[in-house]
Order: structure tokens, then C-alpha cells, then sequence
């Protein structure tokens, strides 16, 4: 490889659109992503380049860890803010999380031990590893620990965590195709070699092969497995003397010691001349264990690819323009843009941050984050959102947001959260695997007991075969698997899963409950109407209302502010709002309300006047402006409902849910509303509190409740259901604790959402059956004799290898679906 073509820190080859130098020893060096980038600019800041001139290796496995002299690792780099920054958020004052790779995780087992043993370390608060992605999120109290001493106590065990790195985890798993594949050359090498000499023994009868013949044979067969065992097999080895030390057994014990036992057996034959061998049955079962792995891999890093995604949204580099409004542009990399920085983005560009377009007119293809396919037209002051394409004209946009602060960041960190977190069916999965090793082991070594006295000759390979046969990775991927690809596939929907239980508990649910006002309706209220009542004109009424709501996020609040016609805004004091009803300020030196009309009216007490009752009684959203002398104004507010509301309604009335409205506003405007959609069970003027009273007496009567609301003033609510989904495009994602978040405005996408996620159950249940019927029929069948270890070989493999295809195949449904419901769009 020639030198330039491989990063000089790291020894991996450097992908055609990276482009990164540091100075080393005055001479720029090329490096292969951002973290080879930080290590190189702290190695040179501490004078410690001496470590590039006298290392006489690169690391044992490029890539596989960052290489670091003992002085820096001892200074501990990884410690240091400007490295953090691009994989470690802040989740408090001093709670700190990072998103990490693992390496040498091969069964539920390892992840086990790693998350009890990062659970153990003093000021580690909460740790969560995906055994379908490899992927870890890890919490941590910074007063007690350091990032570094995480690693270091992972590293202790036997595993290697690096920070994630969208380029650096793609290479290491190119690297890990690779590998496996010249494991997989070696053994079904081995194996028709092996094969070759083995089948005159077979086939010959008693006496027609010489002694020395025969012995001849089985010497070229035992150099010809050698490879086998050495190189081909090293992984299971490795990683069953690390349990073994560990005091623990991982599923890859069973499996080196049925090899181990079986070469070993073979071998002693060898050198004694007696008794029988069995290399080739021992190349064939490694050859046929390492075919399912290695397909097994292929399909996890298929399934992976939909979440992963989101992280190779964004480009390397971008355009800054340093002399605007000349278009003359340097690129510089995305990790180095500032706020403010001006970029020019041409056509078929993707957006490189969050910002606003300060020059020209385009359209922006959102379909990564949104799920809608139809590009949005762009105009001169119009945010755009990072990861988005630019499809149209060049675009000068003005960086607002950058790193961890864009919305890419953040629907990314929700999506990391949702896909480490374990729903109740994998926990339960992962506990009946850690203990199933165990079992195994026992098991086999009865059965190789009773073999001994039943048919001595045999009872190696039935010790063998129920070691290998058992397949405790199928009960381990049986649901990771397919809640991966539903996730990554939902999100290519607008769909954005974010916790764990979220699928599971989406598919069960049985009685949806909806907000109205941004949740049913578009959430873009407008003053229709405003009755004075007396002290006040309808335009001073309308300023002192915006003054009142001129910190309100709620959809009411913006539309009664800053109305056409109104005066300018009064001065309050001390403004409090109160969740779901209204807010409350003084102005001059007196208390005022507006909101609902019983919470304005238990100001002063007063009824309303009959022609006021008449009036609110015409329709829409009746608000109340009043002080502690009486009623002020009324005001009506008009919304209108999303267009596909009604389909929704429909499609969840056809698969068998009930349905029901909660919200706060007016009982006529909330009866208006369901009139339109057809839904029965509607109850107006509901506080929180109301709400989240009505959805636990349905809990309490049976039903599995999603909830859906707008976010602003349901968190109570949406906590109350099992399932929560905050709709109205979701657009304060720091701040929504919602299971799931629709990022599309189109709600016939959470119709979609719902039949997919009661598809992905049902593979779920497919994938768990098939692991314990197959693990309950193959491992009687092996005790008693009928299964060969080669036969073994081929059903484990098989076996993990199908629940992985199995969730595969909902990948392929979700894509026709997400693809098919997009063309009739497009063509319109």
C-alpha cells in the first residue's frame, strides 16, 4: 500500500473523501479520521513525536484501539475537553455520556460482563451495550471518574472500546469481513485436503490399505488441520480462555472445548498409531461454524446500516466563505466550523450544520430526518437542518448551530439511546442465555459419561456434538435484531423510536389517546374574533393579552401575540404560567389572567353574561382575558385539522384500537374537532392532571395506551401511557422525554409506524420460538447420538443465522413500504 494511501498513526487505509494532516516532525502527515487526527495534535503538542521514530511496529490490529506512547496514555488524552467533544455530551453539571464501539463482543454473555463490571466502577451511573451493533452508551459522574479509567477498566476484561466514529466504524467492519474471510479460505482449505485423505480410509476395506499407509494419511491430515486450529479457530480459543480466567463461561467455551477435545483426541491417535482420528470431521465443523458467522456478521452489519445512517450524515468538509459576497470558498472540515461561519452549499451538496440561508433560493431533500420525500422549498432567511441535500441552486447559509447543538445530533443521540436500551424480552433473552452455558456444559459432560458405557467409541462425538450443537446466539439476537432494523427503518419513516420498549410497547397498544390542539389540528392558531366585555377595546385587550403570553411556546400563546391592529405590548411583572389552563402576570401593581375561561374567572368569581355564552358558543377556541374586577375580553381562535387526521382515525379504527380525545380547551371546539374525525369518547376543558387521571383509570381497566400530544405540556401525560408519541414535527428534541417522535407533520406515517412495529413483534416471537424449539430438539438429538459434531456444526450456524435473515426480511417489507407510499407522492 503506498505510504500516503494509510493513515500514518493508525496504519488503515484512508477513505477517498478524507482528508486530514497533522505536522509531524515538519512534514504533514495524512490521517484516516478525526480521533487518529486528536491523538497526533496531542502527541506533538507534548513533545512525544520521538514515539513515531522509535515505534518499531504499528498497533497489533490497526484501527482496533487508538495507538498511544505509555507518556500520553499515562496524561490520559482521552480526558482532554477538545478529544470529547465530538462523542461526549453533557448531561448535567458533572454527568457526562459518551457513545462508544466494543470490540471482541461475541456473544450476550460478553455484554453481560461488561455492563456488570462497568456497573461496579465507582461513579459509573448507568451502561448499555447493544449486542446486535457493538455499540455502548456509557454515563458517568465526572467527580469520581474519568473517561480513561472506563476504558481501562474495559480493557482490563479483555474487550477494547474506542470512541464512535462513523468512518473509523465502517473500516473496522470492512476489517472484520476481511478477516473472517481468510479464516473462512483457511478452514474450507483445510477441509478438502483434509477431506482427500480421509475418503481412501473410508472407503477401503480391512487389509487393503498398509499400516504405514494408513499412518501416512493421518499425518498429512493433522498438518493440514494445524492451520485449522491455529489460525482459523484462534478467535473461539481467544476468547474462551479470556472467560476462563474470568471465572465465567461464554458461549464460545462450549465450542473450543468440543474443537480442542476432539483435535486433541485425533492427535494422540496420531502419535500413538491407535485408536481412531477425526480431522476431517473437525475442519468440516469449523468450516461450516465460521460460514454461518461469517453470513451471520454480513446480515448484522445489513441491519446495523439503517441507524448508522444518521451518523455518515454529514459531510467531512465544507465551503466557509471568508470574503462574502465573493463566492470564493476554502474548504476546511465540519469539526472545525464556528457559529457565524458563512458557507456556500452547491447543488447536490449535503448541509454541513444547522443554519439559515442568508443568499439565494433553493429546495432541501429532508428524507433522511423526516421521512418525507418531497424536497422543501427553501428561501432567503429559512432555516436549513444539517444532514439535509441541497437539490436545486447554491445556497450562502450562516452556521447557527454546530456539533452536538444541531438537530442531527440530537435525533442521533436518540436513536443511540433507543438502540442500547433493553426491552423486557431481551432482558429476559440475555438472562436465560448467560445461564445456558452452564447447563450445556453439564450436560454434555453427562451425556459423554453415559456413552462410555453404553458405546465407548462414540462417546467422544456425542461430548462433542451437544457442546456445539446449541445455539444460545440464536436467543440472544432473536430480538436485538429485528428491533434494529425496525428502528432504522422507522426512522426512514420520520418515525423516531428513542427508547428501547418503544416498538414492543407500540405494537401491544390497544387504545390510543390524542391532544388536539398541534397534535389533531396543525398547532397554527389564529385570532379569528375578540369580544370586548366592557373595560377595554378589542385592541387593548389583544396587547395585554400578547404581554401575558409573550414567553408562551404554545400554539394559543403565538397566535394572541403581536395580533394586527394591537397596541403595543402593556408592561407585566411577575409572569407564571400554569400547565394546561393559563398564565397569570401583574400588571400595574394587578393581578390579570388569560386562559381557559374557569381559570381567568376564578380571578373575580363572575359568570359570564349570557351573550358571552352565546358567543362562545358559536364554535372554536374560546379564550378569557379577566382581572380581579371581572371578565375583560373573550377571544376565538381558529385551527385547522392536519390534513391526514381523518385517514388515521380510520386506519387505526380498522385495526381494532379505541379511540379517545383529551384536551384542554373548550368542550365545543374539542367536540367540533371529533365530529369532523368521527370520534365518539371526547373530553374538553382537561387539565394535565385530568388527563393523566382519565389515562390511568384505562390502565386500570385493562388497556395498553399510547398517548399522542404536541410536548409542550403533556411531559406528565406522555409519561402516564406506556407508550408516548410527541408529534407536530418534534421541534425542541433536547427537550422531548416522548418513546417516540414524529418528525414528519404527516401522521399517515405513524399509521405505517404502528403496522410495522406489530410486524417487527411478530418476527420477534418467530425468532424467540425458533431459538428454543431448536435448542430444545437438537440437544436431545445430540445426547442421544444422532446428531454428528459436523451436523452440529451446520445447525448452530444456521440457526443464528436465521433469526438475522428472518429480521432481514422485515427490512425488505419496510423499504416497499416506505418506497411505495413515497412514488404516489412524488408523481403527484
Amino acid at each position: 500500500m503506498p505510504a500516503a494511501a494509510a493513515c500514518y498513526h493508525c496504519g488503515l487505509p484512508i477513505p477517498a473523501d478524507v482528508d486530514i494532516h497533522v505536522e509531524v516532525d515538519a512534514q504533514l502527515r495524512s490521517m484516516c479520521c478525526g480521533g487518529c487526527q486528536a491523538v497526533a495534535q496531542a502527541i506533538v503538542a507534548n513533545d512525544l513525536t520521538d514515539y513515531y521514530r522509535h515505534r518499531d511496529a504499528l498497533p497489533e490490529r490497526p484501527g482496533s484501539r487508538e495507538a498511544l506512547p505509555a507518556a500520553l496514555q499515562e496524561m490520559g488524552l482521552f480526558d482532554h475537553p477538545e478529544v470529547q467533544k465530538n462523542f461526549v455530551h453533557s448531561l448535567g453539571e458533572h454527568q457526562r455520556e459518551a457513545a462508544l464501539i466494543l470490540e471482541g463482543i461475541t456473544c450476550a454473555a460478553c455484554v453481560w460482563l461488561n455492563e456488570q463490571h462497568l456497573a461496579r466502577q465507582p461513579g459509573v451511573v448507568g451502561v448499555d451495550i447493544n449486542y446486535a451493533t457493538r455499540r455502548a452508551r456509557v454515563r458517568w459522574d465526572e467527580r469520581r471518574i474519568k473517561l480513561s479509567q472506563i476504558l481501562a477498566a474495559i480493557a482490563a476484561i479483555g474487550y477494547r472500546a474506542h470512541p464512535y466514529d462513523p468512518a473509523r466504524s465502517e473500516l473496522l467492519a470492512q476489517q472484520e469481513r476481511r478477516t473472517a474471510i481468510w479464516r473462512l479460505f483457511v478452514a474450507g482449505f483445510g477441509m478438502m485436503q483434509v477431506m482427500m485423505y480421509a475418503i481412501p480410509a473410508y472407503l477401503s476395506n480391512d487389509g487393503d490399505m498398509t499400516p504405514d499407509i494408513q499412518q501416512l494419511l493421518r499425518w498429512a491430515s493433522l498438518i493440514l488441520t494445524l492451520p485449522v486450529m491455529l489460525y482459523s479457530t484462534a478467535p473461539f480459543f481467544r476468547s474462551a480462555w479470556r472467560d476462563l480466567k474470568l471465572l465465567r463461561v461464554g458461549m464460545d467455551v462450549p465450542v473450543a472445548l468440543g474443537v480442542g477435545s476432539a483435535f486433541a483426541a485425533s492427535s494422540w491417535a496420531t502419535f500413538t498409531a491407535s485408536g481412531a482420528v477425526y480431522f476431517d470431521s473437525v475442519t468440516m465443523f469449523v468450516f461450516f461454524l465460521l460460514t454461518g458467522r461469517y453470513f451471520e456478521m454480513m446480515a448484522r452489519q445489513q441491519a446495523v446500516r439503517g441507524i448508522e445512517a444518521l451518523a455518515r450524515a454529514l459531510p467531512a468538509f465544507a465551503a466557509r466563505l471568508d470574503k462574502f459576497p465573493a463566492l470564493t470558498a476554502e474548504h476546511i472540515a465540519v469539526a472545525d466550523l464556528k457559529i457565524g461561519d458563512l458557507l456556500l452549499v452547491r447543488p447536490g451538496e449535503v448541509i454541513p450544520a444547522d443554519g439559515t440561508i442568508i443568499q439565494g433560493e433553493s429546495a432541501a431533500d429532508e428524507s433522511l430526518l423526516t421521512g418525507e420525500h418531497i424536497a422543501v422549498l427553501k428561501r432567503n432567511g429559512d432555516a436549513l437542518i444539517g444532514g439535509s441535500v441541497n437539490v436545486g441552486s447554491p445556497l450562502v447559509l450562516r452556521v447557527d448551530k454546530i456539533g452536538a447543538e444541531t438537530r442531527l445530533a440530537a435525533i442521533q443521540r436518540l436513536v443511540e439511546r433507543a438502540s442500547v436500551e433493553k426491552p423486557r424480552v431481551v432482558e429476559m433473552a440475555d438472562r436465560i442465555a448467560a445461564r445456558f452455558v452452564g447447563v450445556l456444559l453439564v450436560l454434555a459432560v453427562a451425556s459423554g459419561a453415559a456413552w462410555t458405557f453404553i458405546e465407548p467409541a462414540r462417546a467422544l462425538w456425542v461430548f462433542v456434538a451437544v457442546l456445539v450443537v446449541s445455539c444460545p446466539c440464536a436467543l440472544s439476537l432473536a430480538t436485538p435484531a429485528a428491533l434494529t432494523v425496525a428502528t432504522g427503518a422507522l426512522s426512514r419513516l420520520g418515525v423516531l423510536v428513542t427508547r428501547g420498549h418503544a416498538i414492543e410497547a407500540l405494537a401491544r397498544a390497544n387504545h390510543f389517546v390524542f391532544d388536539k390542539t398541534g397534535t389533531l389540528t396543525e398547532g397554527r392558531m389564529t385570532l379569528s374574533e375578540t369580544l370586548p366585555l366592557g373595560r377595554l377595546t378589542a385592541s387593548a385587550a389583544q396587547a395585554l393579552a400578547a404581554a401575558l403570553e409573550q414567553g408562551s411556546e404554545h400554539p394559543i400563546g403565538r397566535a394572541l401575540r403581536l395580533q394586527d391592529g394591537a397596541e403595543p405590548l402593556t408592561s407585566v411583572a411577575d409572569i407564571r404560567a400554569f400547565t394546561g389552563q393559563g398564565v397569570e402576570a401583574l400588571v400595574d401593581g394587578k393581578t390579570v389572567r388569560v386562559g381557559t375561561p374557569g381559570f381567568a374567572g376564578a380571578l373575580h368569581g363572575q359568570p359570564l353574561s349570557a351573550a358571552a355564552l352565546r358567543w362562545s358558543a358559536a364554535g372554536g377556541s374560546v379564550i378569557a382575558l379577566a382581572d380581579a374586577q371581572g371578565w375583560l375580553a373573550l377571544f376565538r381562535l381558529k385551527d385547522h385539522l392536519r390534513p391526514q387526521a381523518a385517514a388515521l382515525m380510520a386506519a387505526l379504527r380498522g385495526m381494532g384500537v379505541k379511540l379517545t380525545i383529551l384536551s384542554g380547551d373548550t368542550p365545543q371546539a374539542v367536540a367540533e374537532v371529533a365530529a369532523q374525525l368521527g370520534v365518539t369518547d371526547v373530553h374538553g376543558a382537561q387539565s394535565p392532571e385530568h388527563k393523566q387521571a382519565s389515562i390511568a383509570r384505562l390502565q386500570a381497566d385493562g388497556a395498553i395506551v399510547a398517548m399522542l400530544g404536541d410536548g409542550v405540556n403533556d411531559a406528565p401525560v406522555l409519561a402516564q401511557a406506556q407508550v408516548s408519541i410527541a408529534v407536530g414535527g418534534a421541534t425542541d428534541l433536547a427537550r422531548q422525554q416522548a418513546d417516540i417522535i414524529m418528525l414528519t407533520e404527516d401522521l399517515s406515517h405513524l399509521a405505517q409506524g404502528i403496522q410495522l412495529a406489530r410486524r417487527s413483534l411478530r418476527i420477534v416471537r418467530q425468532n424467540l420460538a425458533w431459538a428454543f424449539a431448536y435448542n430444545l430438539l437438537a440437544i436431545p438429538l445430540a445426547m442421544a447420538g444422532v446428531v454428528t459434531p459436523w451436523m452440529a456444526g451446520i445447525g448452530m450456524s444456521a440457526s443464528s443465522l436465521l433469526v438475522v435473515l428472518n429480521a432481514l426480511r422485515l427490512q425488505g417489507r419496510i423499504d416497499s413500504q416506505v418506497y411505495g407510499a413515497a412514488l404516489p407522492a412524488r408523481a403527484a
